[in-house]
């Protein structure tokens, strides 16, 4: 049986904080908004946020990819992200690569295709 949905989940400390925050920068579509758990939409993504996270740093594996990197590490950080790896090219690798911490602790790669 196939899923009917993949959702990428996050944790937060303050869901509708997380959720301004990617909707602000990455402009996020709401798709359910609760004080313990909220969807946001790309396309047919969907990332959720639970409630009730520390706030300490959480690796998470989400990478987003944007066509200028260095042009969204300003609103990342006037969101109140934090960017912990400028994006850089790695030898033999299509991409340049960084990282921020989001508002709730999440870290998460930022990539641009450079072929």
């Amino acid at each position: 049986m196939r899923p009917e949905k993949i959702k990428f989940l996050l944790m937060a400390g303050n869901t509708r904080r997380a959720v301004k925050f990617y909707c602000d920068v990455f402009r996020f579509e709401q798709v359910l908004v609760t004080e313990w758990w909220a969807e946001l939409a790309f396309g047919d993504s969907i990332i959720a946020f639970h409630g009730g996270h520390d706030g300490s740093p959480h690796p998470s594996g989400l990478s987003l990819q944007f066509e200028d990197v260095f042009g969204v590490m300003s609103q990342i950080e006037a969101a109140g992200g934090e960017i912990l790896v400028v994006p850089h090219q790695r030898e033999g690798e299509p991409i340049l690569l960084g990282q921020f911490r989001d508002s709730e602790g999440n870290e998460v790669f930022i990539t641009q295709y450079v072929g």
